[in-house]
This record gives C-alpha cells, structure tokens and sequence, in this order.
C-alpha cells in the first residue's frame, strides 16, 4: 500500500482536532477537519484527564497550554449527608509518581480552544457547517460529499464525530444505534464569586456527595479555581415520550425546570457546613443543563476499507471512570504508530488495530458501567449500607496502603502507555 499522504477527519472536537495535528506533525499526513456546526462550539461542561491522557497530550506539544487553562486538582473527598467524610485521598498520587502526570478537570471549550489553535500554528484547515451526506470508497480512495454539494477525496477517513456519528450511521456500520444506560446527568458551571462568604473558598479537589438519588459532583475546571463545575448524576428512567430526541427534549425541560426543587429536597435531610454549601451552590446556579448518558455496543464495527471511527464514534461510554477523552487520544496514537512505515492495506492495519485496542476499551468500558451503579436510587436501609460500605472500603484501602504499590481505583489504568503496545511490526516511536 502507498503510504497515507491525504486524511480526511470529520468532527471538529478534541477527537478530531488531536488526529489531526498528530498525523501531521508525526506522520507527515495532509489533514483537513470538517464540522457540521457552523462554529467551533461543544457540548458538555468539563471533562476529567488523568494521567494516560495528560502524556498524550504532552506528546502532541500542548501539556503547558492545556496547564494554564484547567485543574490540576487531584484529591478526591468522598461526603456523606450528614457531612461526614468517608474518603480523601490523591486520585493521582502513586501515577504522578510514576509516570510525571497526575490529573486535570478542564471545560471542554478550553480543551478544544487550545487544539484548535494548534491546528492554526500547524496550518490545518478546519472548515465549519460542512454537513456530510455521502461516503463513497474503494481500492484508490474515499470520497465524501457534502450538503452544499462541495467533495472531497483522500487516502483515509476518520470519523472523529461523536456518538451520534454520521461517518457510523451512514456507513461504516448504520445498524449501530447507541444505547441509553440508565443514568443521565443534570449539570452546570458556575463562578465561584456568586457563592456566599465563606463557601467561594472550597478546597481544590474532586468532592462527591452520596444521596439516596444519585451522586452530587463538584469540582474545580480552571487554573484559577474561579469556575466550579458540578453535576448530579442520576437514575432516570426511559421518559413516557420514547428515547427519541423528542421524548428526551420534553422530558429534559421538565427536569431542568423542577430540578432545584427535587435535588433540595433529596438533600433536605442533610446536615453540616458541606450540605449547607451543596444547597448554596443550586440556589445560587442559573443555567441547568441536562443530558441522558448512552454508550455503544462494545460489537459494534469500526471500520471498512478507508474508513476508521475514533474515540466516541466507535467506542463512546458512561463518563463514570473519567477516560473518554483519554481513550479518543489512545485511539489517536496507536493509530498514528500502525501508519508509521506502514506497507501493507488499510483494512490490515485496522485490523491489528482493532486486536489491539478493543481489550483496552472494552475493559475501561465496564469500569465505567460498573462505577455507575453507585449513582443508582437506594432505599433508606439500602443507601445507608452503601455509605458504611464506601466508608469502610476506602478506610481498609488506606489501611493495606494498597495505593503505593498501584492496586485499585484506577491506578494501572491512569499509568497505562499506548506507546508501549507492541505492534505486529514496528518502527521508532516517538
């Protein structure tokens, strides 16, 4: 096979943009970025980087840009209702250690921001309200053409555009749908200087607020520490509407309107200074947004002859280990080692890319469905075992000092180097 001179990557968020400066700037490959919306904008509120993420970034150049805007907040407090604390500890401590990297909370539209204007020093074209409707491919080259009729051809495509992907549903595998995991969000970002007194001074770390409801979240996403960004995670049920966009939407509205109220009042019965100031950030908190949490089937394809899905495209999954923009950056990289003095086919090389990575992603995959049960309803008995077991779980972890020798809570996997993936043959990585 000639080697790859030309990609095309549609989705222009930190999947895409990461694929597109790596190519370049490692492989030497002609990228161009299309996103369907007509400006770089993003959905979500913040994303975790641990570790495995955080080097990659430093790969790509970006480590000191990407300090500058985000957290680096890694302990984690773990609050009962009745304000008791039933686990601190450093999420990041023994990775740091190891590898140079602990852990980053940082808004989406900062993340994107920084790639993006990595794309302008790499003179990366990346075009916007370009809306795919065709994909065409075969032994030479794939073609895509868009709604405003424009084309475009290359050696390779990467479909960088999410979980809804429109590179997925129109051809690479239009029989996968994503599936909604039970769980869905309510979410906001707010600036510390609205709190009152004393609340604005919150200690840098990742708290987290058992309920008998959910989970409440709260964690610095800036450098400064002048933004929090903090969610409730939750079960919810399929709405009377049906999953479709509709029935979500109306069901979303009315969440979001009496959603104050309910977490109040799932809240009410608790005590201390923590709870007091959890009810002063809702209070003080403007605009709630709220999504239902899907994830794709772990069988679904990821490939065709010239066509590659990348991060949520392929693989998207419950946000409750903190990984998927690791796990899209993972993708990058690997995919970025195969091509690297790469003679045979792309349909070989995706396929020793996918031996290779769909072990990792499939185990990080139930990690965070299995984290997720925690944000699951409880009945009184039934959540105050849940507090003793957490509380003593995590008393008995720091007991054995299981953290100092990498066991558990995610250690291995904030540690794991996709570089260091032996390849079926290889050349120098950088």
């Amino acid at each position: 096979m000639p080697p790859v001179k030309k990609a095309i990557i549609i989705g222009g968020g930190p999947a895409g943009l990461a694929a597109a400066i790596r190519l370049k700037q490692y492989n030497g490959v002609d990228t161009t970025v299309y996103e369907i919306r007509p400006e770089p904008t993003t959905l979500g509120g913040a994303v975790n980087i641990p570790s495995n993420g955080l080097r990659l970034i430093h790969r790509l150049g970006l480590y000191e840009e990407l300090c500058a805007r985000g957290s680096s907040a890694s302990q984690l407090t773990v609050h009962s209702m009745q304000g008791a604390v039933l686990a601190d500890f450093d999420m990041a401590g023994w990775s740091r250690t190891k590898v140079g990297f602990g852990f980053m909370r940082v808004l989406r539209t900062d993340l994107v921001d920084v790639l993006l204007e990595a794309t302008k020093q790499q003179n990366i074209p990346v075009h916007f309200g370009k809306r795919m409707e065709l994909i065409t491919e075969d032994d030479n080259g794939v073609k895509v053409t868009f709604s405003d009729g424009t084309t475009v051809s290359s050696d390779l495509l990467l479909g960088c555009d999410g979980i809804h992907s429109a590179v997925r549903s129109l051809h690479v595998d239009p029989a996968a749908k994503p599936v909604y995991s039970g769980i869905s969000n309510m979410f906001a970002i707010l600036p510390t200087s609205r709190l009152s007194g004393s609340n604005g001074a919150i200690p840098p770390a990742l708290h987290a607020t058992l309920t008998p409801e959910g989970l409440l979240g709260l964690m610095p996403c800036t450098a400064s520490g002048d933004h929090l960004y903090w969610f409730y995670s939750r079960e919810i049920p399929v709405p009377d509407g049906g999953i479709n966009r509709e029935g979500w939407e109306e069901f979303g509205k009315r969440a979001v309107d009496g959603f104050k109220q309910n977490v109040l009042e799932v809240i009410r019965s608790g005590t201390g200074s923590w709870l007091d100031l959890l009810r002063d950030i809702i209070r003080k908190t403007d605009t709630i947004k709220f999504y239902p949490i899907y994830k794709m089937p772990t069988t679904a394809a990821w490939s065709t002859k010239r066509c590659l899905l990348i991060g949520d495209a392929a693989h998207a999954m419950q946000p409750h280990a903190g990984q998927g923009t690791s796990m899209a950056l993972e993708d990058v990289f690997l995919l970025s080692r195969l091509l690297e003095g790469s003679t045979g086919s792309l349909i070989e090389l995706f396929r020793a890319y996918e031996t290779i990575r769909r072990p990792r992603v499939e185990a990080i995959a139930r990690l965070s469905s299995e984290n997720g049960e925690i944000r699951k309803n409880a009945s009184p008995i039934g959540f105050k075992v849940k507090e003793i077991a957490i509380g003593l779980g995590f008393w008995l972890y720091k007991l054995a000092g299981l953290q100092k020798w990498g066991i558990g809570m995610q250690q291995k996997e904030f540690v794991y180097d996709i570089m260091d993936e032996p390849l079926p043959s290889r050349s120098n990585d950088n």
